[in-house]
């Protein structure tokens, strides 16, 4: 692949592969036997889980050198796309945070951070950032905010209420945060995810010029070069995803860069892509499949239909809890559950693809 603004297929894979095990992991069919590497961990450490978000930042960050290239004759249409873009994201971010929340829906609390408000501001920083510098300094500006926000932590404890993060929100926000006292997604860890973001690019920009194996497998080094920096960061700094720290950005942007080259290898060098079509579909409608999948999970949830149970509790003790809790136990049934919920998007999506049905903004 030589061509500026040829698609990369494997970029569409690493995609749908992220956005499948976002809807697995955001509904189980009960959050009270969950494998624990399907949870987020309490704190420090990770999981699986806590892969998914810097996987989908990773991928968004890799297509902008494609997405961007289209357009960047027109400077004008370059900025008024991403800033449209950047907006219609974060007003669906509001819209899912309203859907989710159970009713009445109280606007003295109501949460304005979110998955994709902070998918919204990272988009635009590092759409900003990627058309007025080039590679050198795109990569001072990534190393400048992993370190600064290693110092600024280090102003304060590192627990949930008292980082200095969850003081900035406290400010800002007031009482519209997931917690009384601070949010997962803040303003001021959106720094480090930004330069989680600006990996992706990196990695997106080393494969747009020459889509070929020693490329794959150098950014393969690369990445398992940044995840062994981030563990060795984490004995200075722990790996946290709620504060999204410097060691946990570099450590999962190491991960992201390691599987996106093995999707390269496979996909678009050696052509063996019988096995990615599912992903496909979800990596071409990767907004329509999160919202939609996650906001339908949050209506089945507060559904009555028989008395106090949900239609989610119903189809999740009738169809899966009955019989492979005897078997496997709860854990498995939830997994069940979430998995079936997934093929359930799969065929959605795959039907979309195949009516050539693509929702982007």
């Amino acid at each position: 692949m030589t061509g500026g603004t040829e698609r990369l297929h494997a970029l569409d894979v690493f995609r749908g592969i992220t956005i499948a095990a976002m809807i697995l992991v955001s509904t189980p069919g009960s959050w009270d036997f969950v494998y624990p590497w399907l949870e987020h961990a309490p704190w420090n450490g990770w999981t699986l889980a806590d892969l998914v978000f810097p996987f989908l930042l990773f991928a968004m960050g890799a297509a902008v050198p494609f997405a961007l290239g289209r357009r960047r004759g027109t400077p004008r249409g370059v900025r008024r796309h991403v800033l449209r873009r950047a907006l219609v994201l974060f007003a669906l971010g509001l819209l899912l945070n309203a859907i989710q929340t159970p009713p009445p829906l109280h606007l003295a609390t109501f949460r304005i951070p979110g998955v994709l408000q902070r998918i919204a501001l990272v988009y635009l920083a590092v759409s900003w950032i990627t058309e007025r510098l080039a590679t050198r300094a795109q990569v001072l500006v990534a190393t400048a905010a992993l370190g600064g926000y290693w110092l600024l932590l280090a102003m304060a404890p590192l627990s949930a209420e008292a980082n200095l993060g969850a003081v900035i929100d406290q400010h800002v926000f007031g009482r519209h945060m997931l917690y009384p006292l601070w949010d997962p997604e803040g303003l001021l860890s959106t720094v480090p995810a930004i330069a989680t973001a600006l990996c992706g690019v990196f990695a997106g920009d080393w494969l747009k010029v020459h889509g070929a194996a020693h490329r794959a497998w150098w950014l393969w080094a690369a990445g398992a070069a940044a995840t062994a920096v981030g563990l060795l960061w984490n004995r200075a700094l722990p790996i946290n995803k709620n504060l999204w720290t410097s060691s946990y950005a570099l450590f999962s942007a190491g991960v992201a860069a390691q599987v996106l080259a093995i999707c390269h290898w496979t996909i678009d060098v050696k052509k063996w892509s019988g096995w990615s079509r599912p992903f496909v579909a979800f990596g071409r409608n990767p907004l329509a499949a999160y919202f939609l999948s996650v906001g339908i999970d949050a209506v089945l949830a507060r559904w009555s239909v028989a008395g106090s149970v949900s239609l989610k509790a119903w189809l999740y003790r009738s169809a899966f809890l009955s019989w492979l809790r005897p078997c496997c136990g709860s854990e498995a049934a939830a997994l069940g559950y979430a998995v079936a919920y997934v093929a359930l998007w799969g065929a959605v999506v795959t039907w979309m693809h195949r009516r050539r049905v693509f929702i982007g903004i």
